[in-house]
């Protein structure tokens, strides 16, 4: 393997031949076009609108009949941060590759025959009634509560786009210079967590990745782009585990966007969506099996971030129901000047949805919020605080021209996940730390971090997710299982 020594905020390694070549920071960063609405001009001081829930990783599908039509992109370049390599402790353990599959549905496999993750499933371990998303629904603070087992509001990714009232800063993922900004971030995601202790990790994309958080990026990374080769992904993943032991990272993740982009646009029910499934599913049997030709004992996890539901009825627009001309705003998020500005609104509300006139959201003081959603200890997350009662977009201004002002898509999502089921995500595993043919309850997408921190044996820190509520799915005797639990679990 050749290697060009850089430096970039530290060393960095640029991998020739088995990887493309990149220098860090070239690459457009989470570029998500389409980001339902909140690509225009959405976060505003006054009256720019924003809607409600989804921004999505709007992406090419990259189905085959697609592909077919138009040249392959060329592969997208890896980036590799010296870290030194694994320390003796960490090289004999397992390893994991943790894989998104965004919007993938709970019900989606049986639905549309997705055969392969079925049988991993069979072989492994399955959440049959779904795995259950955090609050809001959305995608990055999903894949965040996921790697750090934290809540939005204590890893801080409240929405893909948010006002933060302490640093009078807009976060945006279609802002490449936030997104790749780590003090954003709270929390320590497991390939952060990876590296403190001595093993390597590798990203294939995902929320945060891009980022300093800790000072530490993945010892391999990538700049996010819509336009990927279809092979380049199980490649890569396949090429980072052939690397000698020494670089060889124990932690890997691995990002498709296909569903949810065709969830969005033509909405769960549709052909395009099962078309999504079926290929997205056979990626995941390419995968499965070039993992285990490679006789390394590799627990495979295959999660979603959330669900999709068929929108009804129109935009609602909550300048309609209150004052809002002392706030900022970004979508349904509300940032008070004052304290009274906050009471004021909520009282306004309140009385519309008192006498009738509003049925499709309900509203609360931040401090009030219902204990389920976890969202109410950031102040990121705005005052007061406005839930949907249904599958609504919900925005705090119009924005368009008369007539021109419809809904963006078909499907949705960032709805209450503990009231609406179509929000619930999928979760597959399989492994040598895996046993076979658990299908577990419903539980909460936070408690997969300490499950992954306890088979490669990290010590966490505090953190919302509970290994108890997956405990059921690991081996029970084993050296590797048995060492090392997440703290406080």
């Amino acid at each position: 393997m050749d290697f060009c020594w850089l430096s970039h905020g530290g060393v960095v390694r640029i991998l020739k031949g088995r990887f493309p070549l990149q220098k860090p920071g070239r690459a457009t960063g989470f570029d998500f076009r389409g980001c339902s609405l909140q690509n225009q001009k959405v976060s505003s001081r006054r009256g720019m609108g924003a809607c409600f829930l989804v921004v999505a990783l709007l992406a090419a599908t990259a189905l085959p009949a697609a592909l077919a039509q138009k040249a392959t992109p060329a592969p997208v370049p890896v980036i590799a941060v010296d870290h030194g390599p694994n320390a003796p402790a960490q090289m004999g353990k397992h390893y994991v590759v943790l894989v998104s599959l965004d919007g993938f549905r709970y019900d989606y496999p049986r639905k549309y025959g997705a055969t392969h993750l079925l049988a991993i499933g069979a072989a492994g371990a399955s959440a049959p009634q779904g795995m259950i998303p955090s609050y809001p629904s959305l995608t990055f603070p999903n894949h965040l509560a996921i790697v750090t087992g934290l809540y939005p509001e204590h890893h801080g990714i409240v929405a893909n786009s948010f006002y933060d009232p302490a640093r009078k800063q807009y976060y945006k993922i279609s802002d490449p210079k936030a997104v790749r900004d780590g003090s954003w971030y709270g929390g320590t995601p497991l390939w952060v967590l990876a590296e403190q202790q001595g093993m390597r990790s590798a990203c294939f994309f995902w929320p945060g990745s891009e980022a300093a958080i800790d000072g530490v990026r993945p010892s391999y990374y990538l700049h996010y782009t819509n336009d990927v080769p279809v092979a380049q992904r199980i490649d890569d993943v396949i090429g980072w585990l052939q690397l000698p032991p020494a670089q060889r990272p124990h932690f890997i993740t691995l990002y498709y966007p296909d569903v949810d982009h065709n969830g969005h646009e033509y909405g769960p029910d549709s052909p395009q969506t099962k078309q999504a499934v079926h290929y997205v599913d056979q990626q995941m049997g390419r995968l499965e099996a070039r993992l285990k030709a490679l006789h390394l004992p590799v627990d495979l996890i295959i999660i979603a971030d959330h669900g999709m539901q068929k929108l009804s009825g129109n935009w609602v627009t909550l300048d309609q129901y209150a004052d809002l001309s002392h706030f900022h705003t970004d979508g349904p998020l509300l940032y008070p000047d004052s304290e009274a500005d906050a009471q004021k609104a909520y009282e306004q509300f309140s009385a519309a949805i008192k006498s009738g006139k509003v049925t499709t959201f309900r509203v609360y003081r931040r401090i009030n919020a219902p204990a389920h959603l976890h969202y109410w200890d950031n102040p990121r997350e705005g005052d007061p605080i406005v839930v949907p009662t249904g599958p609504y977009l919900v925005r705090a201004h119009a924005f368009g021209k008369p007539g021109e002002d419809r809904l963006p898509e078909v499907g949705a999502h960032g709805f209450d996940p503990r009231t609406m089921k179509t929000m619930r995500a999928i979760f597959f595993a399989e492994g040598p730390d895996i046993r076979r043919g658990v299908q577990l309850k419903p539980f909460a997408n936070v408690d997969v971090y300490p499950l992954i921190a306890h088979i490669l044996g990290l010590t966490t820190p505090p953190v919302d997710g509970k290994l108890n509520a997956l405990r059921p799915v690991l081996v029970k005797t084993g050296k590797q299982a048995a060492t090392q639990p997440a703290a406080g679990n």
